[in-house]
């Protein structure tokens, strides 16, 4: 006699989870109401006179959220891009030591920097690497005429390698130290038409790197026919 079992299949239905806001994470991270946050990012997290849209806040709020920064102790803030419309993320100094210091593969950092500030080199360990990532920065190439390159300039010059080194030893993208975003400002902010074209900068390569023209020696220049006096000579007439 066969036994008769009746197996019963239940319909899987999907849980829907809640979507949670970029505003409303990084609201329950700092511990305050999502609508006061955006309204007080609006007027202290991007440096800007035009009134800021909920777009380019939108974008601050999701890298803050990215690398758990806290706009209100200036880790993070931004400005405006005017070209794209979106923004520039930019990472103050402790914002970059916190994003450091809290990748769980972070061994340790080294610096060099000779007694005269020409250049600083930044080591940084990983613990899943066999040799460290190392970056060299130089004074040459980063100084600025600002007032932090003028009073600390090798300070400026570690921040920098470290920056670097970190960008490169862990991948760190779509964000901006305050001299970078300094200096894009001051680019979109200089007319098009006063910037010197490819074919100028060339050029004017080519001046600075080309030999100069030896003066042609008396031996080799022709008579003046038209000059009737002979020619000095320090003998005497016989």
């Amino acid at each position: 006699m066969k036994k008769v079992t009746e197996e019963t299949t239940a319909e899987i239905v999907p849980v829907k989870k809640n979507k949670v806001s970029a505003i409303a994470l990084m609201a329950t991270r700092l511990g305050c109401e999502p609508e006061k946050l955006l309204e007080t990012l609006k007027a202290t997290a991007f440096k800007s006179e035009k009134p800021v849209t909920n777009e380019q806040m939108m974008a601050l709020v999701v890298v803050s959220n990215q690398y758990k920064l806290n706009p209100f102790t200036k880790e993070i803030y931004a400005f405006p891009d005017n070209k794209s419309g979106g923004i520039v993320p930019v990472v103050g100094v402790d914002g970059w030591a916190r994003i450091v210091n809290e990748h769980p593969q972070f061994d340790g950092v080294e610096f060099d920097m000779p007694l005269d500030g020409s250049e600083c080199t930044c080591r940084i360990f990983r613990k899943d690497r066999e040799h460290a990532i190392e970056i060299t920065e130089y004074f040459s190439e980063c100084s600025r005429g600002t007032q932090p390159w003028k009073v600390s300039p090798k300070r400026m010059l570690r921040h920098k390698a470290f920056i670097q080194c970190a960008r490169l030893a862990f991948g760190f993208a779509g964000i901006y130290d305050p001299d970078e975003a300094e200096r894009i400002q001051v680019l979109e902010a200089e007319p098009i038409a006063s910037r010197p074209s490819l074919t100028d900068i060339v050029a004017k390569k080519k001046e600075e790197i080309a030999p100069t023209t030896a003066e042609p020696d008396g031996h080799d220049q022709e008579p003046n026919e038209e000059d009737d006096e002979p020619p000095f000579t320090d003998e005497l007439p016989l």
